[in-house]
């Protein structure tokens, strides 16, 4: 079987070749009139998009879909590898613009709808995309070595731009054009975020995947953006500076957007990013996967998208900023800048019982280098309500979000985090359907916040209490409330006694209360 599909490549890729308009280039990847064969059922119709059944929405600094608070986890895609073998396809999980000709199904090429049915199995209410590490898995060897071929195995990370049919790049296939884009790659994601848009799923869309240009030389061995890879003359030294004959820092390199043809491409990449989505309402943009650049970059590619909105004024994407702290804080800080600045995201930094992990940006190393250095642990509930009460103080109509990197155990985002105003918290989507539609009422109520107690409020109506604390002062509140306990677990409501407002009452002991004005 494995020797039949690596046939149908090689006769596919020839096909390609065949017709080409250069008869002397090398061999290259299928290109888009046979990829488009593969899976038309996943190219969504146009007005499919125009519905937006389900979508996303802002609310009183809330992320909301069909008028309820967005809850789940977050799922994330394969980063570079992959099997064709039918008994381990399945373990690579989730890769909406990995490739395998003729085959469809999990760990090949996405079957999206059953993407889309895996995650609401699952819990999740996100998928968080960023292009794969390189191409071919020959790769996945993290050798350095040019092949001396353009034979690539797949399955096929598809990259987001096409090649060009002229020269060879360092896998054997032509060269990149950065000005031009992969329609497969490119549809594939905005059929996917129609089917968000119909059901009520999130697409984080990360611009750019920083992995390529920190850490093991081999990331940066095919990247496209490598001077040998593209027609584009990108200014990247040749050969590479690899460190110790293994490392790879490009990143000072490629996040200066100073330099002419780089920022020019930098550009033209972050409005692709931008106009493939401009009709979905389900699409958050986020700067990069893996991101620990310099604040000068993030206020380029704020400026591009302020730029791109002012030229297409009836669509808005909602952009959301993780960056390192120090970066976040400064552009956040920037009142032009800021205003670009829809959500904000912890991804980077966090409080910890041990105290802040917060590394620098611009300091040419990435995210698991800072773990290594500095030895952050994982941030608890209560700790990730911290950082939640403190940036909705600040910014109120903002949301504040957890986006959970690979390999990092952000994923503890609960009842603390929520009761403190924290967006798309990480619980059960058997959350009571009334409660879940009311919280987006609510506001962190700060007077009542303290001691490990978070306190939401709509004021006159009803409250949603995280804590052991048993006194809640509701002075400022009259007539009665009945008080409902909520199982942290499972989100189960269980409907108590009422206690009259205008001084202190006393609460039951359970770790999540509703209150509601009878």
């Amino acid at each position: 079987r494995v020797e039949e599909i690596s046939g149908s490549v090689r006769a596919s890729r020839a096909a390609v070749d065949a017709s080409s308009t250069a008869p002397s280039a090398p061999s290259r990847e299928v290109e888009t009139r046979a990829m488009a064969r593969v899976d038309p059922a996943a190219m969504a119709h146009p007005d499919a998009r125009a519905s937006r059944a389900l979508p996303i929405i802002i609310t009183n600094g809330w992320l909301t879909i069909d008028g309820k608070l967005a809850i789940g986890s977050v799922a994330n895609v394969t980063w570079w590898r992959g099997s064709i073998r039918p008994n381990e396809a399945d373990d690579f999980g989730h890769g909406i613009t990995r490739f395998v000709p003729g085959r469809i199904g999990r760990g090949l090429t996405d079957d999206l709808h059953e993407v889309a049915d895996t995650l609401i199995a699952n819990g999740d209410v996100a998928l968080d995309h960023n292009y794969g590490l390189w191409y071919d898995r020959r790769r996945d060897d993290h050798e350095r070595v040019r092949r001396i071929n353009g034979d690539v195995q797949p399955p096929f990370l598809e990259q987001p731009f096409a090649r060009s049919g002229q020269g060879t790049a360092w896998l054997g296939l032509s060269k990149y054009d950065l000005t031009k884009f992969n329609p497969w790659y490119w549809s594939r994601l905005r059929a996917f975020a129609d089917i968000c848009d119909e059901r009520g799923l999130v697409l984080f869309h990360q611009n750019y995947f920083q992995h390529n240009i920190l850490e093991a030389g081999a990331h940066w061995a095919d990247s496209p953006w490598r001077s040998a890879n593209n027609i584009n003359n990108t200014g990247f030294p040749e050969p590479p500076p690899y460190a110790g004959d293994k490392r790879i820092f490009q990143a000072e390199l490629f996040y200066d957007v100073t330099h002419p043809v780089r920022r020019k491409l930098h550009e033209g990449y972050i409005r692709q990013c931008l106009d493939n989505f401009a009709t979905n309402a389900n699409v958050i943009q986020f700067t990069s996967a893996e991101f620990s650049g310099p604040l000068h970059f993030v206020e380029f590619w704020l400026d591009t998208i302020g730029a791109w909105e002012r030229q297409n004024k009836q669509s808005k994407p909602i952009i959301a900023l993780a960056a390192p702290k120090d970066v976040q804080d400064a552009i956040l800080a920037d009142k032009k800048r800021s205003a670009i600045v829809d959500v904000i995201a912890f991804r980077y930094w966090w409080q910890t019982d041990k105290g802040l992990y917060a590394p620098p940006g611009g300091k040419n190393l990435s995210p698991r280098q800072w773990q290594r250095l500095i030895k952050g642990s994982p941030p608890s509930d209560l700790n990730l309500a911290t950082m939640a009460a403190e940036y909705r103080a600040k910014f109120p109509t903002k949301p504040v979000i957890v986006a959970s990197e690979q390999g990092l155990s952000l994923d503890r985002s609960g009842w603390a985090y929520l009761c403190a105003g924290g967006s798309m918290p990480n619980l059960p989507r058997s959350l009571d359907v009334k409660l879940i539609a009311a919280i987006p009422r609510m506001m962190p109520w700060a007077e009542a916040s303290k001691n490990g107690r978070w306190v939401l409020r709509e004021s006159g109506k009803q409250m949603l209490v995280y804590g052991s604390d048993a006194e809640l002062d509701l002075s400022s509140e009259s007539g009665s409330f009945r008080v409902n306990a909520i199982n942290p677990r499972t989100g189960e409501v269980t409907t108590g006694e009422t206690v009259k407002a205008g001084g202190k009452v006393k609460l039951p002991s359970a770790a999540v209360i509703w209150l509601v004005k009878e």
